[in-house]
């Protein structure tokens, strides 16, 4: 069975908000074994909407909408669906319980505009909302099945995950599963020749793809059950773990971030931080991971010269003379850092983020990374080759929290083993006496 999903809201198609529900709907349907065929986005009118259920259902068997299921004149969805299949609404008295509840609960009054809500298609599937007051429903007709969800994801996900998942299961010769094996320090192109032998495999297939700094391989077999579909991929997984695995980070993690959580949360490890290029974003992304209190003393934003100076001990001379854009100056932040926090690990990050600077000799987009153990020292120069506009500021900051935190995971890798290309402290100190 084939599906496409339809957006449905001005909102989306004017980016006041995000569409994560697309992402949400296309992954759980290939745990299906549902392929999804098109996404399609369509604003709050109902000739357009038409036409766009026109054009889904002749590509496609089962089409999925979100949205434009409110209470206001503007939300049309469930009514232009139901009329495409011919189906007339009627009020569910069980449903205008749920809603009127919904407000109850909430201790304010339900508005007379909600009991719109409380409309629902004859002969179709109702699909109570507990998170909100907008019931989906599943209307079937000449071999045609649409899915009417609502758009906020809170709602939308559990509808979904709850009741729509199990009825389309009898639709499902199989199930299709994927593990996404996850990179860094290498790029699509280097891993992809690794493993080049490997991307005309046919079940399980294996794809390369990339994002900012980062890259994944995702490995994705069909099966009867979970069972062989593991089966199939499992020496698929073993052999690129052979020909990358100094690179991989983590299988099915999300994240460099996460992984490394885990990877400190495990090992009873502590990190503090010291960042100027990066305002603080190391430290978000891994505090935006729970637990992280476990493992995360401190960060220290230090944009001035006379923070570096104060509070991590960064050296005057060598900031007049080294600029606060060299290894020299990470490596002092990077100790102060871990001074401060009194961690087992210290990082730090410093450098050109863009999108200009005056008299600057140095290019945008150079960056030191430093971190260290309080023995040893692991120096990282990035020239990253973005330097105009905003969106070059947003991806150095972005690359060069990524390297930081990745620096941390080897740290704790190792541990309590030391990394092969460090260098002692004192070492590293007597070149800029």
């Amino acid at each position: 069975m084939n599906c496409e999903l339809i957006s449905v809201g001005t909102e989306i198609l004017l980016g006041d908000i995000l569409n994560t529900n697309v992402q949400y709907l296309s992954r759980e349907l290939a745990c299906l074994g549902i392929g999804v065929m098109h996404h399609s986005t369509v604003g709050d009118n109902s000739e357009r909407l038409r036409a766009a259920l026109d054009l889904a259902f002749s590509r496609c068997e089962l089409v999925i909408l979100t949205g434009g299921l409110g209470p206001t004149p503007d939300d049309l969805t469930k009514e232009v669906c139901a009329a495409y299949f011919g189906l007339d609404l009627y009020e569910d008295k069980d449903i205008l319980c749920d809603i009127q509840a919904y407000f109850r609960n909430k201790k304010i009054p339900m508005p007379e505009s909600n009991k719109k809500q409380a409309l629902v298609p004859e002969n179709s599937t109702v699909l109570r909302n507990r998170n909100g007051t907008a019931p989906g429903f599943i209307a079937e007709k000449d071999g045609k099945i649409i899915v009417v969800l609502p758009g906020p994801p809170k709602e939308m996900e559990p509808m979904f995950r709850k009741e729509v998942k199990e009825y389309l299961k009898k639709y499902t010769d199989g199930i299709i599963l994927s593990h996404n094996i996850r990179t860094f320090g290498i790029g699509e192109s280097a891993m992809s020749e690794r493993v080049e032998h490997l991307l005309s495999l046919s079940n399980p297939t294996v794809a390369p793809y990339a994002k900012s700094g980062e890259a994944l391989l995702r490995v994705t077999a069909k099966a009867d059950s979970e069972e062989e579909a593991e089966r199939l991929m499992k020496p698929v997984v073993e052999e690129i773990n052979e020909l990358v695995g100094n690179y991989i980070y983590g299988i099915d993690v999300d994240s460099v971030e996460r992984a490394t959580v885990n990877l400190l949360k495990e090992k009873k490890l502590t990190v503090a931080l010291a960042e100027s290029c990066t305002g603080g974003l190391c430290a978000k992304r891994l505090t935006d991971i729970s637990g992280a209190s476990e493992v995360f003393h401190c960060g220290v934003v230090s944009y001035s010269n006379e923070i570096k100076h104060k509070v991590l001990g960064v050296k005057k001379e060598h900031l007049e003379k080294y600029t606060a854009v060299s290894p020299v100056v990470a490596a002092e932040m990077a100790l102060g850092a871990k001074k401060l926090g009194g961690a087992d690990f210290g990082a730090a990050v410093t450098g050109y983020a863009g999108p200009f600077y005056e008299d600057c000799k140095d290019p945008v987009g150079l960056i030191y990374i430093a971190a260290t153990d309080g023995e040893e020292l692991f120096i990282k120069k990035l020239v990253t080759g973005h330097n105009k506009g905003e969106s070059a500021r947003d991806y150095n900051r972005t690359v060069s929290a990524s390297n930081v935190i990745n620096e941390i995971r080897l740290l704790a890798k190792a541990y309590p083993e030391k990394r092969s290309e460090g260098i002692k402290i004192e070492e590293f100190f007597k070149a800029y006496q």
